[in-house]
């Protein structure tokens, strides 16, 4: 994974609840729950000033950029969806993400599904994965499981990583990913370009052409191409996930109603790489409903 990706944010109830009592925070504030939220917007892109821990009109605008990016109430000041969308946890009376402690959707459960996948990266993606889901109607199980699934194959730890070198991206003694550089078919054109978009994220988004659509459809403007590094933050790499299958949900839904779990894959991946992976987590996750 690249060292240039924006870390998950820590829980609101650890940082800034504790600071400032009020998950809440204002013009006016300041202090380390201000300079929390800083640097999470410095991280996406938003925020371009010093991490002084002061809400002055700088951080007010970039909190209204933000706000307005993500289609949420553009009120300049931190609330609980501002939180949420900037990847907090927050408690439960405040929109919370979705609880990952019980039931066929728990981080207990899911390791059932993926016993080699560390726990710890469950706890710290799973929530976004399944928030992100659900905002796009994609909550329902077999969405679920479609996306757990790909995720899985795509990433094996299921963690945002960096599309590894191989013989299909690079050739012999050639530049990193070179083979991806005029692939038209990805819209990269440039030398470089292979490098610069290759794949990244929970579902390897790859190429210009992609890094561009998704940029625009998860809020970004053009934020990706200019820093295609952030296709590995978290909740951006959950958001490009949830996009891409909502993008497919026709072929995949109807894959999946026959049973043809190899169409449903080829419908996200293009080709059946991974499908005996994908099938088995599908598989164990259905019985575990």
């Amino acid at each position: 994974m690249s060292n240039m990706s924006p870390p998950v944010p820590e829980s609101v109830s650890s940082g800034i609840e504790h600071e400032l009592g009020l998950v809440l925070i204002r013009p006016g504030d300041s202090g380390n729950a201000v300079k929390t939220i800083q640097s999470r917007l410095k991280a996406l892109g938003f925020f371009h000033d010093a991490i002084d821990g002061d809400y002055g009109s700088l951080t007010a605008k970039a909190v209204t950029d933000f706000q307005r990016a993500n289609n949420l109430p553009v009120s300049g000041a931190v609330d609980h969806l501002t939180l949420q969308a900037l990847g907090y946890d927050v408690d439960e009376s405040a929109s919370p993400l979705p609880s990952s402690d019980s039931g066929p959707l728990s981080v207990a459960a899911v390791s059932q599904i993926f016993p080699d996948v560390p726990v710890a990266n469950l706890q710290k993606y799973l929530p976004l994965i399944l928030q992100t889901l659900n905002q796009l109607g994609l909550g329902d199980m077999e969405m679920v499981l479609m996306a757990l699934a790909t995720v899985k194959v795509e990433t094996g730890s299921f963690a945002p990583i960096d599309e590894y070198q191989s013989a299909y991206n690079t050739a012999p003694g050639g530049a990193p990913f070179g083979l991806y550089d005029s692939r038209q078919d990805l819209g990269n054109s440039n030398p470089g370009d292979g490098a610069r978009f290759k794949g990244r994220g929970f579902v390897q988004l790859t190429g210009r052409n992609n890094y561009n659509r998704y940029s625009q459809e998860v809020g970004l403007g053009d934020q990706l191409l200019q820093n295609p590094e952030l296709a590995n933050d978290p909740l951006i790499a959950a958001r490009i996930l949830a996009a891409y299958l909502k993008d497919h949900e026709g072929d995949i839904r109807a894959a999946l109603s026959r049973g043809d779990l190899a169409a449903a894959r080829k419908a996200v991946n293009g080709g059946t790489h991974g499908l005996d992976q994908f099938q088995l987590a599908f598989q164990r996750g259905a019985a575990l409903a």
